[in-house]
């Protein structure tokens, strides 16, 4: 019996570590929720609107872009980071039609995926924003960071245009 005892004692001492390991690489997995938006993660994203982003997903449909669109709101405000992207025949077409959106406020961005472009997103009077569309071969992708928290002092118009020129780098590299 005593035998037996050291025997058990001896193994799970062996045993511990793979046991531990097992436990550590699962952690990540259950402290983070599924990572669903293909180009960019959700951490990625809270680090791009400077706080914790909760991000949805909305997958493609007949004639629809694939969207992940990354929400950080608290009293103060909305942060937002949208990511559309679709698969399309003639993507240099569809991107200059989207691009129009733009109107003249338009500036080019070198190495950004396929023609990138880069224009002031402020649609509605209470918000200001950025977007990039571009194209990586037959795909056109669209990011738009904005806020709606007055006078941000996150999201300013200067860190707007880094924060998306950032968001840009990943999404079109993973999108080759």
């Amino acid at each position: 019996m005593a035998n037996d005892r050291a025997s058990l004692k001896s193994a799970l001492r062996r045993m511990g570590p793979a046991v531990m390991g097992l436990c550590l690489l699962s952690l990540p997995a259950a402290a983070y929720g599924a990572n669903t938006c293909p180009w960019i993660n959700e951490a990625t994203a809270s680090g791009l609107l400077g706080r914790k982003a909760v991000g949805e997903v909305t997958e493609a449909a007949a004639g629809q872009p694939f969207i992940c669109t990354f929400t950080q709101q608290d009293e103060s405000g909305k942060r937002t980071l949208r990511v559309t992207v679709e698969i399309v025949g003639d993507s240099h077409a569809r991107q200059g039609a989207i691009a129009q959106a733009c109107g003249a406020d338009v500036v080019p961005l070198r190495a950004i995926g396929n023609e990138a472009r880069i224009c002031a997103a402020d649609e509605h009077k209470n918000r200001i924003g950025e977007r990039v569309v571009g194209r990586v071969r037959d795909q056109v992708f669209t990011i738009t960071i904005y806020t709606t928290v007055k006078d941000d002092p996150i999201l300013t118009r200067d860190e707007l245009k880094s924060r998306i020129y950032t968001a840009a780098e990943q999404i079109s590299g993973n999108l080759f």
